[in-house]
C-alpha cells in the first residue's frame, strides 16, 4: 500500500513580476482563511507557511491583533513556520547572508513556538554543494529542494544523503516534479486521474520507500477548502494507495529508517528536469554589485568595528545590525536576487539596498567616532585613526581625507616619529558644510580638504592613531607621469586599443590584452543569457584605435587610467544589420601598490545599447582542465567544459549546460607553477573560454529587455517567468564595478587566494577628528587606547568570516573556514580588555558544543565562541 502524504502549503514569492506590497494585501486574505481552517476543522491537520518568518513579519505588520490567534495555532504544532527567514538563494548570496537567515528566522521562530527543522528551499536556483555542513550547523538534518539535481550526480532515486566536504550531511526529499504538483487538484475523477497517472509515474520511479509526496499548494496559493472532497476521489481511483492531509515531519519520520540509501557530494546546479538558469547570475548587475558590495561592508566592516567597540566598552547595537540584515535579506529570495522580476520590483529591491547601505556606511561612522573621541589625547590635537579589520598585522598603502584649517601639517604617530606622506590633492571646504554653527557664530574662514598617501604598519584586527600637528612646509609631491608602471611585481603597460600588457617579474611571464572587452547580443531574458544564431563577436582590442591612457608612480603605488568608447550595435536589429550605431563609454582605473601582488581595478560602463552582453576577459596562459570559484565557506573545482554538453539536446534537457558559473569574490585557473585569480566585490559570473580554454570571462553587463521569453537558443519550449516587458533591465547608464587582478607564481595551494580576497574585501578605514561635527555626542566618559589589536592568528590559509557579539551577548562569536586543499591547524590569539577569556566551539546557532582542538579540514567552517 503506498501512503501518499498531502502537504497544504503555499509559495510565498514576496515579490516577483507583482509587488511585494500587492503580495501583503493576498497574504491577508489567505491567511485568514487559512487560520480559520484549522480552527474549525479538526480534520485538517496541518499547513505550512513557506519555511520563511518574512510573511509573519509581513502579515503581522498590519494584522498585529491576530498574533495571539496565530501563534496558538503556531504552539499546537498546526501552524507550520520557519525555519528561514525569507527562502534564501544558494549561488550568489554570501555564506554569512545564508547564515544569518537562519539565525535571525529561528530567534523569530522561538517568538511562536517550534519550527519545521528542515531545509525547505522548494524552489532555489540551483543548490550550493555546502548546504549540509551550513544546515547541520542549526541541528537541521533534513533538506528539501526541487531543481538541480540528475542521474550523473549519482543517483535517480528521490531520497538520498547529501555531503558536504567536512562530512556534514542531511537527508534529502527531493521534489522530483516542483513544489506545485498538487496546486488546485480537480475533484472531477477523469481530470484528476489525468493528473496524478502522469505524477505517479515519476513518483514510484525515484521513490525509496512506500511513503510519497504530493505538496498541495502554489505561489501565492489560497487553501484548497474542497481537498477532502479531493482526497475521497483520489481513494476511489487509486485503492492500492492512501492519501492524508501531513507535514513534512511525518515523511522524513519514514525515510529516516532507511539505512541504504545513496549519498551524494556535488553543488546541484544540472538544468536537466528543471531549469536552474545558470546565466541569471548577470542581470540586473547594478542590483548584483549592491548585495556583494553590501554583504562586504556588513561581515567585513561593519561587524568587526562594532565588536572592537564593544570590547573597549561601547554598546554593540543588536537591534540596529539585524534590521540591516533583514532588509538586505528581503531582497535574498531567488527571484529578487535572480533580478527575474518586474521594473517596478527591481526599484523596489535598490531602495533597499540604498537604506541598507545608507545604515550601515552610518553605523561605521559612529563607531569610528565613538572609539576615536575617546582615545586619551589633548582635545584640541586633530587626530587620524587607521583600523585594520583582518586577524594579521599588514602594511598597507592608505588613501585618505585630512579636513584641516593647516595651511601645512605633518602626521606623528604615538612614539612621536614623523609619518611621510604625499599630498594628491586638495580643495578649499566652505565650513558651513562641516557644521553649520561654524559660520552662525561669523566664522567664515575655510577648511582643506587634503587627500593624502602614505603606508604605515597597523596591528590585526585593530587600529592605530597618528596626530596632525602644524608643520612648516607641505610635503614634496613625488607623484611623476610615467610610459609604464613599475612595481616590486609588475610592470604594467597601457596599450592604444584599450588594453594593458603586464609582465610578472617573477616568473618573467607576460600577459597580452589584458582588458580586453567581448561584447555580443544578447536575445534572452531577465533569467538567461541567448545569443543571436551565428552572431558576430566584437572584441574591444580589435575595434579600439585611440584609447587615451596616464599613468602615474607614487612613491608607493602607480595608478593607470584608461578612456575610451566601444562601437557597438544600438539593439538587437542593428546587430542583425551589422550595423555599428550605438557605444559603450569605458573608463579603467586601475592601482596597485609597489609592494602588493593584488591589482584594484575599477571598470565604469556607460552603456548606450540594447540587448547585448560586455565580458571583462584576462588571458591567463593556463590551459585548464577546471577552474577554482569560492562558494560558501569553501571553494568548488568545475569543469571548464561540461560533458552534458554532448548529450543535452539528445536526453531533453530543459536547458543547455553551459559553463557560465557563479562565485562569490575570488575565481582562478592554476597550473604547477602559475595561477590567475579575478577578485570581486560586485560582479559575481564567470566562465572560462578560449581556443585553449585559457582565459577567464568576466560578466560586467547583460542588458536585456523582457522579464521572460519563449524559445531560447540555449533553453528551449516555454517562456520562464512571464512575457512583461522590462526596459530597466536594458540597463542604460553609468555602472561601475570593483574587481582586482593577481598573477601568482605558484600553484593555486600556495597562491593565498582566500587571503588576497579578504585583504581587497577589507580596505583599511580611517577617521579624521577635528573639533567640529554637525552633530553632536555627549562625552562617552570611555577612555579608548591610541592602539589596539583584538585578535591575531597566523594560518594564512584560513579565513576570518566573521566576527561578532554573540546574540545573547555573553561573549564573542568568530567564524574562521578553510578554501585551502590541505588541513590546517591554528590558534587564535586574543587580546580582551582585563581578562583571559576561554574558546569554545559552537555551531552556527551559537550554541556551545565543547573545545576546540584547532583543526580545520578543507572547506569547513568553525564557529568559536570567546568567553570572558
Amino acid at each position: 500500500m503506498k501512503k501518499v502524504h498531502i502537504v497544504p502549503h503555499m509559495h510565498w514569492d514576496r515579490e516577483w513580476y507583482f509587488s511585494a506590497e500587492e503580495s501583503r494585501i493576498l497574504l491577508v486574505n489567505n491567511m485568514s482563511e487559512i487560520m480559520e481552517m484549522l480552527e474549525n476543522n479538526p480534520d485538517y491537520p496541518y499547513y505550512v507557511l513557506d519555511g520563511q518568518t518574512a510573511i509573519l513579519e509581513d502579515y503581522l505588520s498590519v494584522c498585529l491583533e491576530e498574533k495571539p490567534r496565530l501563534a496558538k495555532l503556531v504552539a499546537e504544532g498546526r501552524l507550520v513556520i520557519g525555519p528561514w527567514y525569507t527562502q534564501t538563494d544558494e549561488l550568489v548570496v554570501g555564506a554569512e547572508s545564508i547564515v544569518r537567515n537562519l539565525l535571525y528566522g529561528l530567534k523569530d521562530v522561538r517568538a511562536f513556538g517550534e519550527p519545521m527543522k528542515i531545509g525547505y528551499l522548494p524552489d532555489s536556483f540551483g543548490q550550493s554543494a555546502q548546504m549540509p555542513q551550513i544546515l547541520n550547523g542549526f541541528d537541521i538534518h533534513h533538506a528539501i529542494f526541487w531543481r538541480g539535481v540528475s542521474e550523473r550526480h549519482g543517483t535517480n532515486q528521490t531520497e538520498f544523503y547529501w555531503k558536504s566536504d567536512d562530512e556534514s550531511k542531511v537527508l534529502v526529499q527531493l521534489m522530483p516534479l516542483g513544489y506545485a504538483i498538487g496546486k488546485y487538484l480537480p475533484v472531477d475523477g477523469k481530470a484528476l486521474k489525468a493528473r496524478m497517472d502522469k505524477y505517479f509515474q515519476v513518483l514510484d520511479k525515484g521513490a525509496t520507500t512506500a511513503h510519497q509526496l504530493i505538496p498541495n499548494g502554489h505561489d501565492q496559493m489560497p487553501i484548497q477548502q474542497n481537498i477532502f472532497e479531493v482526497i475521497d476521489q483520489l481513494h476511489q481511483l487509486y485503492p492500492n494507495r492512501e492519501f492524508f492531509l501531513s507535514r513534512y515531519e511525518n515523511l522524513f519520520r519514514e525515510l529516516d529508517k532507511k539505512t541504504d540509501l545513496d549519498t551524494l557530494q556535488s553543488e546541484f546546479i544540472d538544468g536537466k528536469y528543471a531549469r536552474v538558469h545558470r546565466s541569471i547570475f548577470s542581470t540586473r548587475m547594478d542590483i548584483k554589485a549592491a548585495n556583494a558590495r553590501i554583504e562586504s561592508k556588513l561581515t567585513n566592516i561593519l561587524e568587526p568595528l562594532a565588536t572592537i567597540a564593544h570590547e573597549l566598552g561601547f554598546t554593540y547595537h543588536h537591534g540596529l545590525i539585524e534590521a540591516i540584515w533583514k532588509t538586505i535579506m528581503k531582497n535574498h529570495a531567488h527571484d529578487s536576487i535572480g533580478c527575474c522580476c518586474s521594473d517596478l520590483v527591481h526599484r523596489e529591491i535598490m531602495e533597499r539596498f540604498v537604506n541598507a547601505e545608507e545604515r550601515t556606511d552610518q553605523l561605521i561612522d559612529f563607531y569610528k567616532r565613538k572609539i576615536v573621541d575617546a582615545i586619551c589625547a589633548d582635545d584640541d590635537v586633530d587626530r587620524l585613526t587607521l583600523f585594520n579589520l583582518v586577524p594579521y598585522e599588514r602594511e598597507e598603502v592608505v588613501t585618505t581625507t585630512v579636513i584641516s584649517k593647516l595651511a601645512a601639517f605633518e602626521l606623528i604617530d604615538g612614539q612621536n616619529r614623523c609619518v611621510p606622506f604625499e599630498i594628491l590633492h586638495q580643495e578649499v571646504i566652505d565650513p558651513g558644510l562641516i557644521d553649520r554653527q561654524i559660520v552662525h557664530y561669523g566664522n567664515y574662514e575655510p577648511f582643506i580638504a587634503y587627500q593624502i598617501q602614505f603606508t604605515h604598519e597597523l596591528p590585526a584586527m585593530g587600529y592605530d592613531t597618528l596626530y596632525i600637528q602644524e608643520a612648516d612646509r607641505v610635503p614634496m609631491q613625488d607623484a611623476v607621469e610615467v610610459a609604464a608602471i613599475e612595481t616590486d611585481f609588475y610592470e604594467i603597460k597601457a596599450n592604444s586599443n584599450g588594453t594593458v600588457t603586464i609582465v610578472d617579474k617573477a616568473s618573467n611571464t607576460t600577459y597580452e590584452n589584458v582588458f580586453n572587452l567581448e561584447d555580443v547580443a544578447d536575445d534572452g531574458d531577465e533569467y538567461d543569457f541567448s545569443p543571436l544564431p551565428d552572431g558576430k563577436v566584437i572584441y574591444s582590442k580589435d575595434h579600439v584605435r585611440d584609447a587615451t591612457a596616464w599613468c602615474t608612480q607614487h612613491a608607493h603605488m602607480g595608478s593607470m587610467q584608461i578612456h575610451y568608447q566601444l562601437a557597438v550595435p544600438t539593439d538587437l536589429e542593428a546587430r542583425k544589420n551589422g550595423v555599428c550605431d550605438g557605444a559603450i563609454e569605458i573608463a579603467i582605473e586601475m592601482r596597485v601598490a609597489k609592494k602588493d601582488r593584488t591589482i584594484g581595478l575599477k571598470v565604469t560602463l556607460d552603456n548606450g545599447a540594447k540587448d547585448h552582453r560586455t565580458r571583462l576577459l584576462v588571458p591567463t596562459g593556463i590551459s585548464a582542465a577546471f577552474s577554482i570559484a569560492d562558494n560558501q565557506f569553501g571553494v568548488v573545482e568545475r569543469p571548464v567544459y561540461d560533458q552534458a554538453m554532448a548529450v543535452w539536446e539528445s536526453e531533453d534537457w530543459d536547458e543547455r549546460p553551459d559553463g557560465i558559473y557563479p562565485f562569490l569574490s575570488h575565481v582562478s585557473l592554476t597550473s604547477d607553477t602559475q595561477t590567475v585569480s579575478v577578485l570581486s566585490n560586485s560582479t559575481r559570473e564567470y566562465e572560462i573560454i578560449g581556443v585553449n580554454d585559457d582565459t577567464i570571462a568576466i560578466t560586467l553587463l547583460r542588458s536585456v529587455g523582457v522579464l521572460g521569453k519563449e524559445n531560447l537558443s540555449r533553453r528551449p519550449g516555454r517562456p520562464s517567468g512571464i512575457k512583461l516587458p522590462t526596459p530597466d533591465s536594458q540597463m542604460l547608464g553609468k555602472i561601475m564595478l570593483d574587481l582586482a587582478l593577481v598573477f601568482s607564481n605558484v600553484a593555486f595551494a600556495d597562491a593565498h587566494v582566500g587571503r588576497l580576497a579578504k585583504a581587497f574585501l577589507t580596505p583599511v578605514l580611517t577617521y579624521n577628528k577635528i573639533p567640529y561635527n554637525a552633530m553632536k555626542l555627549n562625552d562617552s566618559m570611555i577612555v579608548t587606547p591610541q592602539h589596539f589589536s583584538l585578535m591575531s592568528y597566523d594560518q594564512v590559509d584560513v579565513v576570518l568570516s566573521a566576527l561578532k557579539v554573540a546574540e545573547d551577548g555573553a561573549g564573542l562569536i568568530v567564524r574562521l573556514f578553510n578554501p585551502s586543499l590541505e588541513k590546517r591547524r591554528l590558534a587564535v590569539n586574543w587580546r580582551l580588555v582585563g581578562t583571559e577569556v576561554k574558546m569554545k566551539r559552537a555551531n552556527l546557532n551559537e550554541q556551545l558544543l565543547g573545545e576546540f582542538d584547532g583543526e580545520i579540514v578543507p572547506n569547513q567552517a568553525v564557529t568559536l565562541k570567546i568567553l570572558k
